[in-house]
């Protein structure tokens, strides 16, 4: 179907219908988030990036029961994936402990994980689009809206986001499932998402919509479930 004859999608209702929509949960690992872990030994404040779990995994069940497609986003920062202008912005940022190697702890989803048929893309990049597989996958899968999660959300969140925008996908930032590193950053990458390429709302809309529409949906109506395994 050309673009310009496909149903805009202009309601939460719309956006987050299980039969085109995928949630993405970016870089919710043990470096970014755990005591422990790269941010905490770098000296960051982790309130924020936690405060998103609990939202998020209560966002997981829901998404999970209404048949929305799920897809990790795991961040591996191997040396040999390391570019030039990456490794001097390390440097520069004296920020040059090893973080999201393969096979180590701090690699691994931090308090939630991926369930059986559960794609994880893995990416070198800020942006999970960028040398990945992501939109091969959500292009076979039928995906025209995406559910934004995770962390950072002015860093990782937010360049996927926008990738996300220009390839032209709907996006949606679920707000109190993305952290920053401060709330300045959060409010910040909140507005310039709203402002410029994404719905910002709520995990308690989001399960709401879903609610309403398994309440409409015929029997055997539009869920995803049991589409994959």
């Amino acid at each position: 179907m050309p673009r310009d004859a496909e149903e805009l999608l202009l309601t939460l209702d719309q956006k987050v219908d299980p039969a085109h929509t995928a949630l993405l949960v970016v870089d919710v690992q043990n470096d970014f988030l755990a005591e422990g872990g790269f941010f905490h030994r770098a000296g960051y404040d982790l309130s924020g990036v936690q405060a998103a779990v609990p939202p998020l995994k209560r966002l997981l069940a829901g998404a999970r029961r209404a048949g929305v497609l799920v897809i990790f986003v795991q961040a591996i920062y191997d040396p040999e994936y390391l570019s030039g202008p990456m490794r001097e912005r390390n440097l520069r940022r004296t920020l040059t402990m090893p973080r999201c190697i393969s096979g180590t702890w701090g690699a691994e989803f931090f308090q939630v994980a991926p369930e059986s048929g559960e794609p994880v893309v893995v990416k070198h990049r800020y942006s999970a689009f960028a040398g990945t597989e992501l939109a091969a996958l959500l292009k076979q899968r039928g995906i025209r809206s995406l559910l934004l999660t995770g962390v950072t959300t002015d860093t990782c969140v937010e360049s996927t986001a926008r990738d996300a925008y220009f390839l032209d996908y709907y996006v949606t930032l679920v707000a109190d499932c993305c952290g920053a590193l401060s709330e300045q950053d959060q409010q910040s990458a909140l507005a310039r998402a709203d402002r410029d390429f994404a719905t910002v709302t709520t995990s308690a809309e989001i399960l709401q919509a879903w609610t309403h529409l398994h309440r409409a949906a015929p029997p055997g109506g539009r869920s995803r479930e049991h589409s994959w395994s």
